[in-house]
């Protein structure tokens, strides 16, 4: 068997660990920010890319969890570093991002992670909670792309993962402006995508379905009988459980990455199958 050159030992141990070191290194020399990156998605996917070779810039409205997440990913010899920022708010969104340009570099990476949900039918809903949820989840990811676009687009080089739900491709009971927030948000990932793919940005879209987080959680008290919901949905998943943060990261991490430079403007369920739309 062929060794690889300038490596000893045994070829296949060797080529395995080549292989292991250039995949943990895709992000190397690269600063990434993550929305909402001190909660469950969010924090899974920072550790990711910090373990990858990335300088994390985790941005949290919740200055404690997103030094909790940067402090774990300096733990583990990575490079990452704690912002707050209110996505809502377009000054809080601008100093943020000059403050983690400054501390760690121009932004190679945006992921529009951060979002809120209320889980009532539509007709009891209130016209002030529609205005929080657009705030959140639809013009707190347009603030942070017209924050980071002109200068990635000056670099001529980008990548925008932009994360929405499964509730924008099928819809879900109790969740009817959350949806239309996120349904606005594959959108408008889209358009920008064609908007910008002459200065080298891609910009793609997860989709998580059902996942064991802090969100979850509270749509589980909404539904009021959680343990059978959990059921019901255990049963209709064919992977035959719910999504856990660390399920997250890998679709991320792939349309962040050069393994995606020539994926643009599509939209990735992880959702266990229980969403098969083409």
């Amino acid at each position: 068997m062929r060794r690889i050159p300038g490596h000893s030992g045994t070829p296949c141990i060797e080529a395995m660990k080549h292989w292991r070191d250039e995949m943990t290194q895709r992000f190397d020399h690269q600063t990434v920010v993550v929305t909402g990156g001190g909660g469950g998605i969010g924090g899974a996917a920072c550790r990711r890319f910090g373990r990858e070779g990335a300088r994390v810039a985790v941005f949290d409205l919740n200055a404690e969890a997103a030094e909790k997440v940067a402090a774990a990913i300096r733990d583990e010899g990575g490079t990452a570093q704690a912002f707050r920022c209110d996505i809502t708010d377009r000054a809080s969104v601008d100093t943020a991002v000059e403050a983690a340009e400054t501390a760690l570099g121009p932004i190679d990476v945006l992921v529009n992670n951060a979002g809120w949900d209320v889980f009532k039918p539509f007709t009891k809903t209130e016209p002030a909670q529609w205005d929080k949820l657009i705030a959140i989840n639809l013009t707190g990811a347009l603030h942070m792309h017209h924050a980071v676009l002109p200068g990635m687009a000056a670099r001529k080089k980008g990548r925008i993962v932009n994360i929405a739900s499964d509730a924008a491709r099928v819809g879900s009971s109790g969740e009817a402006v959350y949806a239309a927030c996120k349904g606005g948000l594959v959108a408008f990932s889209k358009t920008i995508a064609r908007e910008h793919a002459r200065h080298g940005i891609t910009v793609n879209v997860v989709c998580p379905g059902p996942t064991d987080t802090a969100l979850f959680a509270d749509y589980k008290e909404g539904a009021g009988n959680p343990e059978k919901l959990m059921e019901a949905f255990t049963r209709a998943i064919p992977l035959g459980r719910i999504g856990q943060p660390a399920d997250l990261p890998g679709a991320i991490a792939f349309f962040a990455s050069d393994d995606a430079a020539y994926v643009t403007g599509q939209v990735l369920s992880v959702s266990g199958g229980l969403t098969m739309n083409g």
